[in-house]
């Protein structure tokens, strides 16, 4: 077998780098928000005696660092890649996703233990301060996960902060109405029940999103995308007989790349055509713009005797 290398055409689409500014600044003012609601309520817990109120606190600390740990993400996502790392740091945001989803599921477990120890040994709680708090509690809440809403449909990393916040909104809510079951009905058990309830919540949102992290990690094909569906489009292109080797992977939230080997007939001559068709593909219908393609040239005799690579890719 033969080979010699084909052209090389780049195209750019929105890498981490283009995101950083817009999801950054979302970042930055959910965490002024969230760091400014985590005292507030820490305060209110301990004079109030709520551990509803002191669950929350002690989730928004967490929140607190993994809101600056997706700042600190973006940030080092966006460097330049070093020799050795040719993909450069893009897979810190879904490391620091991952932390994240784990940092819930810790917070939620404390929060089980906490209310188990409330239900066994029931404690007096000051309602009307909780519910104060935990009404300015939800409204903070609210006005981050507003903040935070446009940017998280296009990052894992700040889809992980997005949970938190709404975790959080979910513990004031909690807060609320183990406040009000307080007040009018003397009910302290209410407080640790609404907690195990919210943590209920809590551990399944970070499960879906340690997941997520997770396949991407091992590099599963992205969900929205079918890979039969894709190889019978890809085969549908004019000249091509077969494809093989068909690989497609997240490399960091919005930028998925693919790979495979397009095989054509024996006396077909303009590999650029072909490319270029393929990548019509793959760019209109699946919106994959980093693709490693590999055209083969197959013989009277079916093997194939000629190869060409040529890539296409933000980098």
């Amino acid at each position: 077998m033969s080979s010699h290398a084909g052209p090389h055409t780049h195209d750019h689409q929105e890498s981490p780098e283009g995101r950083v500014s817009d999801a950054g600044g979302s970042l930055r003012i959910a965490l002024v928000i969230t760091a400014t609601v985590l005292v507030i309520e820490l305060i209110g817990g301990i004079y109030s005696n709520s551990l509803a109120l002191l669950a929350d606190a002690g989730h928004m600390f967490t929140d607190v660092g993994a809101l600056g740990l997706s700042l600190f993400a973006f940030w080092f996502a966006s460097r330049p890649a070093p020799e050795g790392k040719t993909y450069g740091f893009y897979r810190v945001e879904i490391l620091a996703a991952l932390l994240n989803g784990v940092f819930l599921v810790l917070i939620s477990m404390f929060i089980f233990y906490e209310a188990y120890q409330r239900l066994m040994e029931p404690q007096p709680v000051r309602g009307n301060l909780m519910l104060l708090v935990a009404s300015g509690g939800l409204l903070a809440n609210l006005v981050s996960a507003y903040v935070l809403f446009g940017s998280q449909s296009q990052s894992l990393n700040v889809r992980g902060a997005f949970i938190h916040v709404l975790s959080d909104a979910l513990g004031s809510i909690g807060a609320i109405l183990a406040s009000l079951a307080i007040i009018f009905f003397d009910w302290n058990s209410a407080d640790a029940i609404i907690s195990a309830i919210v943590a209920v919540l809590i551990l399944s949102s970070s499960w879906l999103l340690i997941c997520d992290a997770v396949d991407i990690l091992l590099e599963g094909a992205p969900a929205h995308i079918n890979l039969t569906s894709l190889k019978d489009n890809l085969l549908g292109a004019q000249e091509v007989l077969s494809v093989h080797d068909l690989h497609v992977w997240t490399l960091t939230s919005g930028v998925v790349a693919m790979s495979c080997h397009v095989v054509v007939g024996e006396n077909s001559h303009a590999r650029s055509d072909v490319l270029s068709r393929v990548r019509e593909i793959v760019h209109k219908r699946y919106q994959i713009d980093h693709t490693t393609i590999q055209i083969e040239k197959c013989g009277p005799d079916g093997d194939e005797f000629e190869s060409c690579d040529c890539h296409f890719g933000a980098r």
